[in-house]
């Protein structure tokens, strides 16, 4: 894609080459500092933002709370409505947002339009759901009375999201969180600003067509000390956080001790178990796409291969193989399978992790190391590679965002488990075989301690109709599909006494 068409994409998505980084969702200000998105395809400047400031903050969180009060009587279905009508402004968007995530980001323009559908996915979700947010009824043990349990809205749900999915994740919260009568304040990832821009242009459409009170959907691009007062915010009743584990502890206590909630998706260490009767074919192709997927920056890419020792020579074999037919380059080619890391500090990181498996004894059977050349000036290119480890080696232990994939070997199912699970992380994990017993096994309480655990599939790929998340360091809380929508309602329980005395529980006698 050219620079020119770059920014005519821009253009129809209503981003400038200046822009403000603070809306409440009709309103466009900020008086921060400014920042600059760059490619990490070719390093170009793409455009710059005014970041907010505190006052900013105070702003937008003034005019959220106004709008709660009002949009949490509008029926729930008709808020079901509004979310219709941003799905519908995406499917129209799609090629233009898909291609501004791709360039913004780095992922491949396959992934950075499916991440827009996810988008669209979720808005379809939402609206269905928007008439099915049901409570329960019981039957009470006093004569004349009904019991029966309803759910209301939080207030302002806070999203920090991360650059690898600099759209899908904010609209997993923001569109469950709407049909359930709350308003949004998002801080994106400062590294992929421009997407965020796109989202919030999109929705005032919506917001402009139907005449809705500005503070529904909020805009933050801002540096950690706004993220701080987001997660610190007693009037933010839930915070949504995206990004590591280190910082997800941070975010995960000062919740707690306002008593507020949150919803944590942190690392991911994810393994494919591929057992002697797993058919390979699949399992190769499962296991590259998880592992080289976004260059290795999901949360849910494949970090690990845990081998059937019968198998293990010809899965390290095919691996090698597949991986020497990679393409890697600008990731608008549709032709490639993998693009850029993010930034620079990514690629460093990647190359300390290649060092530290080394010296841990890992031997790589596909090197790594960074692409040099004309088309890989912006320096943030890599080889995806493959080493031979032990699973209690720190860095295996360890959550690199590269695409780095750990060859790990086994002998008994049992073994091959207890090596899954025995990592800190615990969102994704996926087993390969067509054997009923083993895939059974890998599901049972005695199995896979993810959030997440797939069969004959990658860990990567989740879709919207299933509640998304995990276990242990991986935080806790589920976004996205099934029952998810519960996390952003607070829950009452209502007992109503139709008769003419009062009754009390458990027989208890109190006369005056």
């Amino acid at each position: 894609m050219t620079f020119i068409s770059i920014a005519e994409n821009l253009a129809r998505l209503g981003i400038a080459s200046t822009n403000n980084g603070s809306s409440t969702g009709q309103d466009f200000f900020a008086s921060g500092i400014d920042i600059t998105s760059y490619s990490p395809a070719d390093a170009s400047q793409i455009a710059s933002v005014k970041t907010s400031a505190h006052h900013d903050y105070d702003h937008v969180l003034a005019k959220a709370q106004e709008a709660f009060i009002e949009f949490r009587q509008i029926p729930a279905p008709k808020r079901g409505d509004m979310v219709r009508q941003f799905g519908n402004k995406l499917r129209y968007h799609k090629q233009d947002l898909g291609h501004l995530v791709s360039y913004e980001m780095g992922k491949s323009l396959q992934e950075g339009l499916g991440e827009v559908q996810e988008m669209i996915d979720i808005c379809d979700f939402a609206v269905g759901l928007s008439r099915q947010l049901h409570g329960f009824t019981m039957h009470s043990e006093r004569p004349g009375h009904r019991m029966y349990e309803q759910y209301h809205p939080l207030g302002i749900v806070g999203v920090i999201s991360a650059f690898n999915f600099p759209v899908a994740v904010w609209s997993w919260n923001a569109a469950l969180a709407w049909i359930c009568g709350n308003v949004v304040i998002w801080k994106p990832s400062e590294k992929t600003p421009l997407c965020a821009l796109a989202c919030q242009n999109i929705f005032a459409e919506v917001a402009k067509e139907n005449d809705l009170p500005e503070g529904i959907s909020n805009l933050l691009i801002a540096d950690h000390e706004i993220g701080d007062r987001l997660v610190k915010d007693k009037k933010v009743a839930l915070v949504s956080f995206t990004g590591s584990t280190r910082v997800g502890r941070i975010v995960g206590r000062n919740v707690a001790e306002r008593f507020g909630k949150s919803i944590l998706e942190l690392g991911g260490n994810n393994a494919i178990i591929i057992t002697e009767n797993a058919d390979l074919n699949m399992s190769i192709i499962g296991a590259v796409f998880g592992a080289v997927g976004t260059a290795g920056q999901r949360c849910t890419s494949t970090r690990r291969l845990i081998i059937q020792e019968s198998v293990y020579n010809e899965v390290r074999d095919r691996l090698v193989k597949a991986y020497g037919q990679l393409k890697i380059g600008n990731p608008l080619d549709e032709t490639n399978h993998v693009g850029p890391l993010i930034d620079k500090n990514a690629v460093q990181q990647y190359l300390d992790s290649i060092e530290k498996c080394k010296q841990e004894g890992g031997r790589f059977i596909v090197e790594g190391g960074i692409l040099e050349g004309e088309q890989y000036a912006s320096g943030c290119y890599v080889k995806p590679c493959i080493a031979e480890v032990e699973n209690h080696y720190e860095i295996v232990q360890h959550e690199t965002f590269a695409p780095i994939l750990y060859l790990i070997k086994y002998k008994t199912l049992d073994e091959a488990i207890a090596l899954q699970n025995d990592v800190p992380q615990g969102l994704s994990s996926a087993i390969m075989t067509q054997n009923l017993r083993e895939a059974e096994l890998f599901l049972s309480q005695a199995g896979s301690d993810c959030g997440i655990a797939n069969v004959n599939i990658g860990t990567s790929g989740a879709e919207i109709g299933g509640a998304f998340g995990g276990e242990k360091e991986t935080g806790g809380g589920r976004e996205s599909g099934s029952d998810a929508w519960k996390y952003y309602m607070r829950r009452q329980t209502n007992t109503i006494n139709y008769t003419t005395s009062l009754p009390l529980a458990q027989g208890i006698k109190f006369d005056l």
